[in-house]
């Protein structure tokens, strides 16, 4: 009898029928298709003829899959057989991209884009540029270096993997490395005078080298044409020193496997508020920052009452001059809706969630999603919530049981992180070994509602999102106390909001955007809804078409998928208008720009009611909305209790990431 099978490494595995079956099976599906009955029965027939064919031999997986095709050909499945042909002529496909890319053939769930991102982007390499490591060793690396114990490790490992949980980039760069530098934000102190610039300068170059990104608020520097005592010549003001810093991002960027990235704030009553919210009308200035005014609740008093309002000289702390609220709010939704910045903080609202309320949070990290003191990081992961819709007794649900777990082992890891990691400065090391901060988010919120049949722009999808959040908020809170019982508080808890109660970390939650991390998971970014559910990506010097497996799934189900189909949705931002897919799969199929921006911001509102630190979203408007749009959404943002707002309106920029027809 026939009792093994030639794997394509050269290896042998035991010779499995259900093999057989599941590969015929999923080719009957893929056809519309549902009868497993049938699928066992071709799967038997071939296995007889396998049989028949090798006896005591040992046949390989090619000469076992010719014949399966022959079998299905002789039992009249013409259609099946056809699919079962383009599924090998694509598996074969996928092997040789990633023979190609990686060096050698790999077996691997990854998608082509997710590795292709990782060997780009992650995969060690040797001194001489080659890949040194492969998909499976990266996780184990990282397991291995954060793990502290065998069982921890295989935990780990198992969660990274399946792609359930992901840390963030610098994590899965450096862990186990020289590098040692696990964190991806930090925020660092901008005082008023060259020692402190040039010093900050100088570490945000370190921070950057590593593949993490920045955060700095420039109010305390004195005003365009102010003063220098030591000099008696005027001051160049805060806009002139952010250039300074794009210069050194886009430096240190060359050759670095990760952007630099910068987030620079001032505050809305800086007397040079205004040259800051004009500050990217040039293009080609402060490409490596993203900027956001910091706003304050006596400002939005003033905008809505139309109040005069003070802007004031951090030196000498008197008042530079007075302007309408009005003013500069519109100042700043217009240049939002013109150029996709400035972005908004609430900084009120942020500070009224600080667990250490006696510090003053003045700046967030790069992406606006973790609000953080001076001096101090934050280790960052996300869960892929796509991982978690379960189909039980004829309904689509959330695996609330497994998801637990997975959150629970996911604090473990971020705050084992904390332990380990190399810091840049004593500072930084202090702040986080005293406040312990973790950010566990989440990404696949879009590609989970696709799974659930919820469309992401009605009231059912805020439910998902309040209670998915509020869930995993309830068991990182659970696991951080139950840690702060087993390995000890953190060290600030005396000063915090915590005192009192056991918390190993002060903060357990933020939602990330996910950009690098998303990629890997195949899964949609942060709480982001799709851009489009096909898109042409070139991989080597060939262009491959990716399209979203969910939605393919769920089109081969319900009888409609086609390849005509799949040519039509590629690099389309919407697909409202192709009637071949049902009128309730197009609703639950909807894109960035189908959905209107109020339930973009109610989305963001509903994570934000369950998050520790703030929500990194961008609130994304087709390229015909006007003005007055942007400036209700930001209203709209404050209104609901978001700590802050990122709007884009496309073709708003000359360069974007994201080009759909």
């Amino acid at each position: 009898m026939v009792k093994q099978v030639t794997k394509r490494d050269g290896s042998l595995a035991k010779f499995d029928v259900n093999k057989i079956t599941a590969g015929i099976f999923k080719a009957v599906e893929s056809v519309g298709g549902s009868d497993i009955g049938e699928a066992k029965r071709l799967g038997e027939l071939a296995a007889s003829a396998i049989e028949e064919k090798f006896h005591d031999d040992i046949p390989n997986i090619e000469e076992i899959q010719d014949i399966v095709e022959k079998v299905l050909v002789e039992q009249g499945h013409s259609k099946t057989v056809k699919s079962y042909i383009l599924y090998r002529e694509k598996r074969r496909e996928l092997r040789e991209y990633r023979k190609a890319i990686l060096g050698k053939h790999v077996k691997t769930s990854l998608s082509i884009n997710a590795i292709n991102i990782i060997a780009n982007k992650i995969l060690l390499r040797d001194d001489q540029g080659r890949i040194a490591e492969m998909p499976d060793e990266l996780f184990w690396r990282v397991s291995k270096t954060v793990g502290t114990n065998r069982e921890q490790t295989n935990v780990f490992y198992e969660m990274m993997s399946n792609l359930d949980f992901l840390p963030n980039s610098p994590c899965l760069m450096n862990a186990g490395t020289n590098v040692q530098q696990l964190s991806s934000c930090f925020v660092l102190p901008i005082n008023d005078s060259i020692d402190s610039i040039f010093d900050t300068l100088k570490l945000s170059a370190m921070i950057h080298k590593s593949g993490a990104g920045t955060g700095f608020n420039f109010s305390k520097l004195r005003p365009k044409n102010d003063l220098i005592l030591t000099t008696n010549r005027p001051s160049s003001g805060p806009i002139s020193f952010m250039h300074l810093f794009d210069s050194s991002t886009e430096i240190i960027k060359q050759g670095n496997t990760g952007r630099g990235a910068n987030m620079g704030i001032l505050r809305v009553d800086h007397p040079d508020i205004i040259e800051f919210i004009n500050a990217k009308n040039n293009s080609d200035k402060l490409s490596n920052f993203n900027i956001s005014v910091g706003i304050t609740r006596k400002f939005m008093n003033a905008v809505n009452n139309n109040w005069d309002f003070d802007l004031i000289n951090p030196r000498t702390n008197n008042v530079d001059k007075v302007v309408k609220a009005k003013d500069i709010f519109e100042l700043v939704t217009f240049q939002a809706w013109q150029r996709g910045d400035p972005g908004i903080l609430f900084l009120d609202r942020i500070n009224k969630d600080n667990p250490h309320p006696e510090k003053k949070i003045e700046a967030t990290d790069s992406c606006a999603g973790q609000p953080l003191l001076e001096n101090e990081a934050s280790f960052l992961g996300s869960v892929n919530l796509a991982n978690f819709a379960i189909f039980k007794d004829g309904v689509r649900e959330i695996d609330f049981e497994r998801l637990g777990k997975v959150v629970a082992n996911s604090v473990e890891f971020l705050d084992n992180c904390i332990d380990i990691s190399k810091y840049p400065t004593k500072d930084i090391k202090k702040n986080c070994i005293a406040n312990r901060k973790i950010g566990l988010g989440v990404m696949g919120f879009a590609d989970l509602l696709y799974q659930l049949g919820i469309p992401y722009n009605n009231e059912e999808s805020v439910k998902t999102a309040s209670k998915v959040m509020k869930f995993i908020s309830a068991e990182a809170k659970k696991k951080s106390e139950e840690l702060g019982k087993e390995r000890g508080n953190f060290p600030s808890i005396s000063e915090s909001i915590y005192k009192g109660s056991k918390m190993r970390n002060s903060t357990v939650t933020t939602i990330s955007p996910t950009g690098t991390i998303s990629l890997i998971a195949d899964t949609s970014s942060g709480i982001e809804p799709n851009f489009a559910l096909g898109y042409v990506r070139k991989v080597l010097d060939k262009e491959i078409l990716i399209v979203n497996k969910y939605f393919e799934k769920i089109a081969k189900e319900q009888g409609f998928y086609s390849d005509a189909l799949i040519h039509d949705i590629r690099n389309k931002a919407s697909i409202q208008d192709i009637k071949e897919i049902p009128k309730n799969w197009r609703d639950v199929f909807v894109l960035a720009h189908d959905i209107e921006p109020e339930w973009h911001i109610k989305v963001q509102a509903a994570f934000q009611k369950h998050t520790d630190n703030a929500v990194s979203k961008t609130i994304n408007f087709p390229e015909t909305v006007t003005v007055n749009d942007v400036q209700n959404a930001f209203t709209l943002a404050y209104d609901m209790g978001c700590k802050g707002i990122t709007i884009y309106r496309d073709k708003s920029k000359k360069e974007q990431i994201m080009n759909l027809g």
